[in-house]
């Protein structure tokens, strides 16, 4: 997942939002790490699980890793400030979107990543044009 979330990075443009679902401990954070990596970042990547929001400051800009597992009402999102980071971000990582019930109203690409043994299979469906050409980018390296 370290490596494919390198890999991600390597084709991202300003301004995107990714989501990223799964199970519990199939990497989901793994492969933000491996974006946040693949950005330049240095430092250590944890899983904004209990914080619900871990910001990083790069050189491209702010990146955004969001994990809504604990999250119990959507509005909690309000109070973190999500519009105002996808205004001011390059880039938003959302882990447990489907506790958003809607809220997340724009997604660029959905990332599933599911677990066949000791293997991962990740599953990209994209929503906006932004998303479409860098999933192309990602299929076709």
């Amino acid at each position: 997942m370290l490596a494919f979330g390198k890999s991600v990075a390597r084709v991202l443009v300003p301004r995107l939002v990714l989501t990223l679902s799964g199970d519990l401990g199939v990497g989901k954070t793994t492969l933000a790490r491996g974006v946040l990596q693949g950005l330049g970042f240095g430092g250590l990547v944890k899983s904004p699980t209990y914080a619900m929001l871990e910001p990083y400051q790069l050189d491209l800009g702010a990146v955004y890793h969001f994990d809504l597992y604990r999250m119990s009402d959507p509005e909690e999102l309000e109070f973190l400030g999500y519009r105002d980071c996808l205004r001011d971000a390059y880039l938003c990582l959302v882990e447990w979107p489907e506790r958003s019930d809607g809220y997340l109203n724009k997604i660029d690409l959905e990332f599933s990543i599911s677990s066949e043994g000791a293997s991962r299979i990740v599953t990209v469906r994209a929503h906006t044009h932004a998303g479409k050409i860098i999933n192309e980018h990602l299929q076709n390296p």
